[in-house]
C-alpha cells in the first residue's frame, strides 16, 4: 500500500521551505506528498519580500478536497499566518485521526512574519491540543512556553510547559545552541536528547520544514516516534553538510540527501 502523509503550510517558490521542502522531503522517504497551500510568499535565498495569507474558506475548499479522496496516514503543519486558518485547520484536526506534527513556524530564515501576533494564542489554546507532536525551535519555544530559552535546561521545562498545552510530545530543537547539535524530545514523562554534529554553513534555509517533514514521513510510515526523529535527524544532518550551495544568500539544504 502507498504511504501518504499531508502537509498543510506555506510556499516558498525558491524551493528551500514551506510545501516544496516538504513534498521533496516526503519523496525521498518514499512517502506520497500532499499539500494545502496556507500562505504565498515572494521571497529568495536573501530575502523575504512579501507574505500573503490565504482566504480561511479556500484552505478548507483544500483539505476537503485532499482527504475526502485520499487520506493521509500523517499530517503536518508549517506557516499557517493568521488566526482565522489556524482556527480552521483545528477545526479540521478535531476529527483526523492520523498523527498530526505541528511545526509552530513564525518567522522566515530572514526574520519575516509569517504569523500574525493575535494567531499565536489561537496557536496555543487551539492546534497545539490537537497535535501529536510539536516541534518549535528556540524562538517557538519560548514564545510558547513564555519562558527564556537558551541552553538544555531551559529547553526541558519549555518542552513540560508546551506539553501542558495538550499535546502529547515535544520536540524542541537546539539548532541555534553551540557545541553539538542537541534537540529534547518530551514524550510519555520522559525526556529524550538527540544529538548531532554541528555544521557550519550559511545554507540551511528550510532545516525546520525538512526536519519536521522528515518525522512526518516516518510516522507515516508506522515508525515510533523515536525512531522516526531518529531517522530525521540522521537526514537533515546529511542534507545540511551535502547543501547543493544555490543561491546568494541562505541556500537550501540537499533534499536528495541520504534518508
Amino acid at each position: 500500500m502507498t504511504v501518504t502523509a499531508l502537509t498543510i503550510a506555506g510556499s516558498d517558490p525558491s524551493g528551500g521551505a514551506g510545501i516544496q521542502a516538504d513534498l521533496k522531503t516526503f519523496h525521498q522517504f518514499g512517502v506520497y506528498g500532499m499539500s494545502v497551500v496556507t500562505l504565498l510568499t515572494v521571497q529568495n535565498t536573501q530575502r523575504v519580500v512579501s507574505v500573503d495569507p490565504l482566504d480561511p474558506s479556500y484552505v478548507v475548499k483544500q483539505l476537503e478536497a485532499v482527504i475526502e479522496d485520499i487520506p493521509p496516514n500523517a499530517v503536518k503543519t508549517g506557516a499557517l499566518g493568521t488566526a482565522a486558518i489556524i482556527e480552521a485547520v483545528s477545526a479540521w484536526a478535531e476529527h483526523a485521526t492520523a498523527p498530526l506534527v505541528v511545526d509552530p513556524v513564525m518567522i522566515s530564515k530572514h526574520g519575516a512574519a509569517l504569523i500574525a501576533e493575535d494567531a499565536r494564542e489561537a496557536l496555543r489554546r487551539l492546534l497545539l491540543p490537537q497535535a501529536f507532536l510539536v516541534t518549535p525551535n528556540l524562538h517557538e519555544a519560548a514564545a510558547l512556553a513564555a519562558i527564556e530559552v537558551g541552553d538544555e535546561r531551559s529547553m526541558e521545562e519549555a518542552a513540560r510547559r508546551i506539553a501542558a498545552l495538550g499535546c502529547q510530545a515535544v520536540l524542541v530543537k537546539g539548532g541555534h545552541l553551540s557545541g553539538d547539535a542537541a534537540d529534547i524530545l518530551f514524550y510519555e514523562g520522559r525526556m529524550e536528547r538527540f544529538t548531532a554534529r554541528r555544521i557550519s554553513s550559511r545554507h540551511t534555509h528550510g532545516t525546520g520544514c525538512t526536519y519536521s517533514a522528515a518525522i512526518t514521513a516516518g510516522l507515516a510510515k508506522g515508525q515510533q516516534l523515536t525512531e522516526a526523529i531518529g531517522a530525521a535527524k540522521r537526514y537533515i544532518t546529511n542534507a545540511i553538510a551535502t547543501a547543493p550551495g544555490l543561491g546568494h544568500g541562505c541556500g537550501p539544504v540537499n533534499h536528495q540527501a541520504e534518508s
